[in-house]
């Protein structure tokens, strides 16, 4: 049996802020448990729920050095879905009312303590993984440290690491003399060919030079990171290590996003039964937001952080011109304050026709996702995205941009050969996203037989984890022969 150790920094159920999370507490589910033990690891965090730190045994602790200073390491474990979870626990670094609160050079320590205890506590443990599968700069040390570990202790010598980029933005990026002195690392990690990048210490950069496979969370997204515009400063590194990178495009879980058994919606629907049952979680969320109540009027959803890449500049540029025509706007989320203002602004002046729900909130997303006609992304750039794939699943439209895995999951509508999922537009122009929308609005109210085929052909997709679990079980593979 091949062992497998997830590291992350955020996990579903136990600590979320993003889609991250989703990922790393869905797919690990999904692979053959006759063939692999898929385990994860994250930090615990001072900020969890009581309940998950209930669930937690204490297995062992133990010292590391970490930024010239011992550091105690304390490792806990809990089974949950039928996965193995391991904590670290550092009530001192993982302090904190949010998981990424602090300064950068903060972060930037506690992810390094992170990276070096998990290779410590594995032979404390009892567990050593044919693979460590790597997510974002958090983790963007692990292969570093093993290659450094390696050298000390032959116990790490056949561990191979697999890094996956969920979104390149974002790099664990600061002073390189600092990092070195976090770290402990040697000088000759911190040259350009490694660490190094434009005179700084950049952790992703570590992981991506180290791991002995790079993946992305879709195709089109792996392709655009080798290119200067997606690729972040990164994309000479994305070019040389093109052959092995692999694009792999995320999924969700198909039990907890269910229209059929979600209990979070007004009315359960099928793909069977759309046509008579979906509209009625409309009519019950239109009520609940003050929106006016009705059911033929197209009801448009924006689930989201409220930032730049998100494409929000573009809705901002034309939500006027969209509130005069005949259709509800719904938005969720928080973000960038600019956006948050932009939204509540057009809830007062349009009283009845958008709804702007400055928070997060589960079982509200679920409502959105079920009630809507129609769901907007238009981002700038997009590695994978969940929304588009939870929308489809219940049967509400994706209007998107063709970027990263929007345009791998979205396929757009063809009104000749009757194909097609969703709505999509190539440039990041306000107006040619307006244009969609609009010829999406004329589909809904005057095709209205059409509308309905492409609410079918949406719910009949599958982007459960499944088909994402069997390229990574073929990329295990691959790097174990």
């Amino acid at each position: 049996m091949k062992k497998i150790l997830f590291a992350a920094s955020e996990c579903v159920p136990f600590i979320k802020t993003g889609g991250l999370a989703d990922v790393v507490g869905s797919l690990p589910k999904y692979f053959d448990k006759s063939k692999y033990d898929v385990r994860v690891i994250l930090p615990r965090y001072l900020c969890m729920h009581q309940k998950w730190k209930d669930m937690m045994d204490y297995v062992t602790h133990f010292e590391i050095e970490i930024a010239s200073e011992r550091q105690y390491v304390g490792v806990l474990t809990c089974e949950y879905d039928g996965i193995t979870f391991y904590f670290v626990d550092n009530e001192f670094l993982f302090s904190g009312h949010t998981i990424y609160e602090g300064d950068s050079k903060w972060n930037i320590k506690k992810y390094a303590f992170f990276s070096k205890a998990v290779l410590s506590l594995l032979p404390k443990i009892d567990f050593c993984p044919d693979i460590i599968h790597c997510n974002d700069w958090q983790t963007g040390l692990i292969p570093v440290y093993l290659d450094n570990f390696r050298f000390a202790d032959k116990y790490y010598g056949k561990i191979k690491t697999i890094m996956t980029i969920h979104n390149l933005k974002f790099q664990g990026i600061w002073e390189t003399n600092e990092v070195k002195h976090i770290t402990g690392l040697p000088d000759y990690y911190f040259v350009p060919d490694k660490l190094e990048a434009y005179e700084n210490a950049n952790l992703l950069k570590g992981g991506i030079v180290y791991a002995n496979k790079v993946t992305t969370v879709s195709e089109s997204y792996a392709q655009e990171i080798k290119t200067a515009f997606y690729g972040e400063g990164l994309n000479g590194l994305m070019l040389a290590r093109s052959n092995d990178l692999v694009g792999i495009v995320n999924g969700i879980d198909y039990y907890e996003f269910d229209p059929s058994t979600d209990t979070r919606i007004a009315k359960n629907f099928n793909v069977e039964n759309f046509r008579r049952y979906k509209v009625k979680n409309k009519l019950d969320l239109q009520k609940e937001l003050g929106l006016e109540v009705d059911s033929k009027v197209m009801l448009i959803g924006i689930v989201s952080r409220l930032t730049g890449q998100k494409g929000l500049d573009l809705v901002e540029c034309v939500i006027d011109d969209m509130c005069r025509e005949n259709l509800q706007l719904v938005v969720l989320g928080t973000g960038e304050t600019r956006y948050e203002e932009v939204f509540r602004h057009y809830q007062r002046r349009y009283p009845g026709k958008v709804s702007a729900n400055i928070l997060y909130n589960e079982e509200l997303s679920h409502k959105i996702y079920a009630s809507c006609d129609a769901f907007l992304m238009p981002s700038l750039f997009e590695p994978c995205g969940l929304s588009q794939l939870m929308s489809l699943r219940y049967g509400t439209i994706p209007i998107v941009r063709e970027t990263g895995g929007l345009r791998d999951t979205v396929e757009p509508y063809n009104e000749y050969e009757k194909t097609g999922t969703g709505f999509s537009f190539v440039n990041y122009n306000a107006h040619e996203m307006l244009d969609t929308i609009r010829y999406a609005k004329d589909v809904f109210y005057n095709k209205k037989r059409d509308w309905n085929k492409i609410v079918e052909r949406a719910m009949s997709k599958d982007f459960s984890w499944r088909n994402s679990t069997k390229r990574y079980e073929e990329l295990y593979e691959e790097l174990l022969k």
